[in-house]
């Protein structure tokens, strides 16, 4: 085959169902006008395909009335999924650029994400203004706002407002056709190898990433959604691809262990994405009878813990999707795993979309490989190379490396539009990330000698990872340094007691002079950062191991903390190292801890967009 029958190929294969999802949106709204397209459970709302279709019209016919234009970027900043739902939509319907942002987010993070975007208008809710607000001075550019749940107080604010009564009217859409080559939305990054970045994604991006979810998924499902939808996995992996299939949502704000299987059971649901976090607390329950008797049959788990066999098997689940997914490179490396023996998977009763036969025709035609889960036994299989992208292991002159030898995960796109096209504001780290022609993904990776399979390794520099997420221990770090009375601050990740999270680890070197007391640093850290970025562990140490040019030894330190001898002498040598209380940060995953989670609003969402009218 030469190299344009193969992109034809693959351009057919994407275009297969349309690479626009709100069109595809559109046509199930005509298929099936009637049909749930979203539970949301929150608030016991069902939004029929028709409504889904009328509320986001409106919506984009609103922002165009608003002077909204091809082109611009429009900012969700809201803990509803619901509200984030219909927006994501009616935006990408007005030519719009979605740019999500993160709602726990305050100060100088949520600055940057603000920054970065230049959003013509930020969509939030009540509970979440005085954040903006605290912010505002700080922009060089302000925005304007919109308040999606504007019933009720909330605190003043001094951005230019648009009424949230001006989206409610009934408007006709723009008419506006996206090519597979326009942005669609600029998603940040998780920042591991430095600051986030704002990483510009084409809608062609999106088709991509979702096209072997969409596959495995009929209109007969239900896909369960409880991640954000600022995330991949909540927003695109699960939302969209419904929207793409015809299937229904059944979804939720948060993650909640304790009710998750009561809520996936009430609403049928039949997929659903689980972070890893997600099912370390799945499976830490205590066990009860009839657990398999559930209708979850499909469950994409990333990245693969090490327990995803016996949780299959406790749960009666059918078939686990493996993979590697990062903002810039979407869904190219897959491998679908037979979970639940015969017999012991989901009840016949219960089952619905997909049978084993038909799942493996799909993961032929794509190339995915599909096994037994019982052949995983180790945390952190991605899968097989999917057919739009060469993946290769490089050493680090980008050479690929031998089978079985860990090397820098890299890849080239057959087709254009499939990874990331630019960092805003960043020209260097986009050309340090595609040198050579392949993109650098920042991971370590392996091929596997024995099953052939790609294996992760590790970040090729420092993470932290915590819930589900990988963190930068820079970004921390940034943050951290801004402390008037601290020279250098080194953050790393331990890990914690539960299972394959990290606790964030503090060590801070005063500037000269000034006495710097733990307890007033963990008080600062409280105002000062995310939750999910305070450390659990604060030290405090006279002078930093640093390195001939003068770069800190983190690796010594990380040895230090650990208690373990270090061959070219104590870190932190002939000094006392101070100790903050090292409690466990209740807030570590503020969005599975339901006693911890952010306020909500006790009143229901505002009727969708054009309901009505």
């Amino acid at each position: 085959m030469t190299a344009e029958e193969l992109e034809a190929g693959l351009a057919a294969e994407l275009a297969a169902d349309g690479e626009s999802v709100t069109e595809a949106l559109d046509r199930w709204s005509a298929h099936t006008p009637m049909r749930v397209f979203i539970h949301y459970g929150e608030h016991g709302l069902d939004l029929s395909y028709a409504e889904a279709k009328r509320a986001t019209d409106t919506i984009a016919g609103n922002l165009a009335r608003a002077g909204v234009r091809r082109g611009d970027r429009i900012a969700v900043h809201c803990r509803s999924s619901y509200a984030a739902a219909l927006w994501m939509f009616g935006i990408w319907k007005a030519g719009a650029v979605y740019c999500p942002i993160d709602p726990d987010l305050i100060g100088d993070p949520l600055v940057e994400q603000l920054e970065s975007t230049t959003p013509l208008l930020v969509v939030t809710e009540r509970m979440l203004v005085q954040s903006l607000e605290a912010v505002r001075p700080h922009l060089d550019r302000l925005p304007r706002l919109t308040v999606h749940d504007a019933v009720g107080p909330r605190p003043p604010h001094g951005y230019p407002e648009i009424a949230y009564a001006n989206f409610l009217a009934r408007a006709e859409p723009p008419g506006v056709v996206n090519d597979p080559a326009d942005v669609g939305m600029i998603v940040h990054t998780a920042g591991v190898t430095g600051r986030a970045k704002a990483a510009v994604l084409p809608h062609r991006w999106l088709a991509a990433y979702t096209l072997l979810l969409r596959r495995l998924t009929t209109p007969d499902d239900v896909v369960h959604v409880d991640l954000p939808m600022h995330s991949l996995q909540g927003a695109f992996a699960g939302l969209a691809r419904a929207a793409w299939t015809g299937a229904g949502v059944s979804l939720w704000d948060r993650f909640h262990p304790v009710d998750f299987w009561r809520r996936v059971t009430a609403a049928g649901a039949t997929s659903a994405v689980l972070t890893e976090t997600m099912v370390g607390w799945l499976s830490g329950a205590p066990e009860r009878r009839g657990e398999r008797d559930n209708p979850l049959s499909k469950v994409l788990m990333q990245p693969l813990p090490a327990i995803h066999h016996s949780f299959a098997r406790r749960y009666g689940i059918d078939t686990v999707v493996a993979g590697y997914g990062q903002v810039e490179t979407g869904l190219p490396i897959a491998a679908v795993l037979i979970g639940a023996e015969p017999g012991e998977g989901t009840p016949e009763a219960l089952r619905r979309g997909l049978g084993a036969k038909e799942v493996k025709r799909v993961c032929d035609r794509l190339g995915v490989p599909v096994l037994p889960a019982s052949r995983i036994v180790r945390r952190g299989c991605l899968g097989a190379p999917l057919p739009f992208t060469r993946v290769a292991i490089l050493d680090e002159h980008d050479r690929p490396v031998p089978r079985g030898v860990v090397g820098h995960l890299a890849m080239r796109p057959h087709l254009p539009g499939l990874l990331v096209q630019e960092y805003v504001g960043d020209p260097l780290s986009i050309a340090e990330a595609t040198r050579n022609l392949w993109f650098h993904t920042g991971d370590a990776a392996v091929f596997d000698e024995e099953d052939g399979l790609l294996h992760f390794v590790d970040r090729v520099v420092d993470r932290i990872r915590i819930r589900g997420e990988n963190v930068s221990a820079y970004h921390i770090e940034d943050l951290v340094n801004q402390h008037p009375d601290i020279a250098v601050g080194a953050v790393f990740g331990v890990p914690a007691d539960r299972d394959d999270e990290d606790e964030v680890v503090l060590y801070a070197e005063p500037e000269p002079g000034r006495p710097l007391d733990p307890d007033e640093l963990r008080a600062w850290c409280t105002q000062s950062l995310p939750a999910y970025m305070r450390p659990a562990y604060v030290r405090i140490v006279a002078r930093m191991p640093r390195t001939p040019n003068g770069r800190v030894e983190k690796y010594r330190l990380r040895r230090h903390f650990l208690g373990l001898t270090d061959r070219p002498g104590p870190a932190v040598r002939g000094v006392t190292v101070t100790t903050a209380t090292a409690t466990p940060m209740p807030t570590a995953r503020p969005a599975l801890a339901p006693a911890l989670s952010p306020v909500r609003s006790a009143l229901p969402p505002s009727l969708p967009p054009g309901a009505g009218r």
